[in-house]
């Protein structure tokens, strides 16, 4: 799930407001099944309740994935995409499938990665499937001007609301991680030799995973690369033209296009500016249909903005439908291995995964409840679960990830910010749901619009944008070495007092300051 929320939205209205959540995932269900088409496409079947597995080799890599997917088949399960980066399958069954792939020789793990059946697999999708899609495709072409308005802003239900064009004035979110001087690709900043150019933001690449990009946004037309911008909402890489951007008719669309323009919004004096203008953003849509991010979504993300190039990752989500998964649980556990799998495979080829810390106000260094999983259950109340530290939170508490926890405007811990010691790694502006627009952190909105949103998405997004200032900088750094310019750079930019950087719970190794 999506870490934000708009002004005057605590965190508990918007707890609130996920109550509702499996009615419209049941009715969203209900449409899938009745309808063939839409953003991720379902044949029509018998009415035979299917569940979505990740079945994962012990050996990880092609050899493992087709034994994945050999030993699936003859388990009776239908393999919809198989991952051949990390030896994994994902595929589609009925029945006690977990059971009999688990006992079959060269399985190191199976897990479902829903509780709510579907009625069938997703239909095969021409061109679906291919990790290489695009990489031999010229840069831009291919993008039309119908842009889509998002569920939000002054046409939909979730309470966002759409502001003026802000002219890239008040950003106080820049400010602060800008320090005295300018920020990235400012002319004073290029002029002075303390930033990157444009042109050297160009040739870095970071994927925005998260609900889908409206690339048509004027701010993010010369942002947005085609060529690297894929669908992965049902699991399989889709990279058909537009593929990548949100479909309206999902609750919280439009939060991939407010975090892709805090990365990299282009500086032309309309709308607003990001971290990095000039870098180039590979849109990957992970939201389907049904309103989760479940676990195949982002194994299909990783790995596709690993073997683009990308130097960063986005993550402003949690996994659904857990919002802890806990090794006990053969599935839970699973699913962990998997996008643990697919995050180490993203760093060994360079990239910073970057995460946001999560909205709960939970210590996640300490045993903590969770009242909401599984969140796509389709009817009755969540189980209340008392959880231990041993249980994370995917992908914000896998190694090496960078996760990032909010401050507001004034540079204290944001209330709603889940924070830990040893478990968070940066802070950077997120923004107060209740302090207003002016409060908020302002980017761009499906249709050309523009909202104030507020959360550890939109920190995370700061610190993805900061990641493409380094490479950019420093172009011979990998995912290790650009990771660790910002974490020393980070640790300059802490403010002083009882809840400073002393209290490495909330900061980890401090406030981000953007390098130059």
């Amino acid at each position: 799930m999506a870490q934000a929320y708009p002004p005057g939205r605590t965190a508990r209205a918007a707890r609130r407001r996920r109550v509702r959540g499996p009615a419209r995932a049941l009715l969203a269900m209900l449409l899938v099944a009745l309808v063939v088409g839409g953003a991720v496409p379902y044949v029509s079947g018998p009415g035979r309740a299917y569940l979505s597995y990740l079945v994962l080799a012990e050996g990880e890599d092609a050899t493992g994935a087709a034994r994945a997917g050999k030993e699936s088949r003859s388990a009776g399960g239908q393999v919809v995409q198989e991952y051949p980066q990390i030896g994994a399958a994902l595929v589609y069954a009925t029945g006690p499938f977990a059971d009999r792939v688990r006992a079959r020789p060269g399985i190191a793990a199976v897990g479902a990665t829903r509780t709510a059946p579907v009625v069938a697999p997703p239909r095969a999708v021409a061109g679906a499937g291919d990790f290489t899609a695009g990489t031999d495709r010229a840069v831009g072409g291919g993008r039309g001007g119908d842009g889509v308005v998002g569920r939000g802003g002054d046409r939909g239900d979730s309470g966002t609301v759409t502001v003026p064009d802000p002219g890239e004035g008040g950003a106080w979110n820049l400010a602060m991680v800008g320090g005295a001087g300018g920020r990235a690709g400012d002319a004073s900043a290029v002029s002075a030799g303390t930033g990157p150019s444009v042109e050297a933001l160009h040739k870095v690449l970071v994927a925005v995973l998260d609900s889908g990009v409206d690339d048509t946004h004027p701010d993010l037309r010369a942002a947005v690369d085609p060529k690297a911008s894929a669908s992965c909402a049902d699991g399989r890489p889709d990279a058909r033209t537009g593929a990548w951007r949100p479909d309206a008719g999902v609750v919280e669309s439009g939060h991939g296009t407010h975090v892709a323009g805090i990365v990299g919004a282009t500086r032309d004096g309309h709308g607003v500016t990001g971290v990095a203008p000039g870098v180039r953003i590979a849109a990957v849509r992970l939201l389907g249909p049904l309103g989760q991010y479940y676990a195949e979504n982002i194994v299909c993300g990783m790995l596709w903005a690993a073997d683009h190039g990308a130097k960063a990752i986005n993550n402003s989500y949690f996994a659904d439908p857990w919002k802890y998964n806990c090794p006990e649980d053969r599935d839970q556990a699973a699913l962990v291995a998997a996008v643990g799998r697919a995050a180490g495979y993203a760093q060994r080829k360079g990239a910073v995964v970057v995460a946001s810390a999560g909205n709960d106000g939970q210590d996640l260094g300490a045993a903590r409840t969770d009242e909401r999983s599984p969140n796509d259950r389709v009817s009755g109340p969540a189980p209340v679960r008392h959880l231990g530290t041993e249980c994370v939170r995917l992908p914000g508490e896998l190694p090496g990830v960078v996760t990032v926890t909010a401050v507001d405007r004034d540079g204290h811990p944001a209330g709603y910010s889940n924070y830990g010691r040893g478990r968070v790694s940066l802070a950077a502006p997120g923004g107060d749901p209740d302090g207003g627009t002016q409060g908020a952190v302002v980017s761009d909105w499906p249709g050309g619009q523009y909202a104030a949103l507020a959360g550890t998405s939109m920190a995370a997004a700061h610190v993805t944008g900061a990641v493409a200032v380094v490479a950019a900088l420093h172009p011979e750094l990998g995912a290790s070495g650009l990771a660790g310019v910002l974490a020393g750079a980070a640790a300059g930019g802490c403010p002083v007092g009882v809840r400073g950087c002393g209290e490495r719970g909330y900061f980890g190794a401090g406030l981000l300051v953007v390098p130059r």
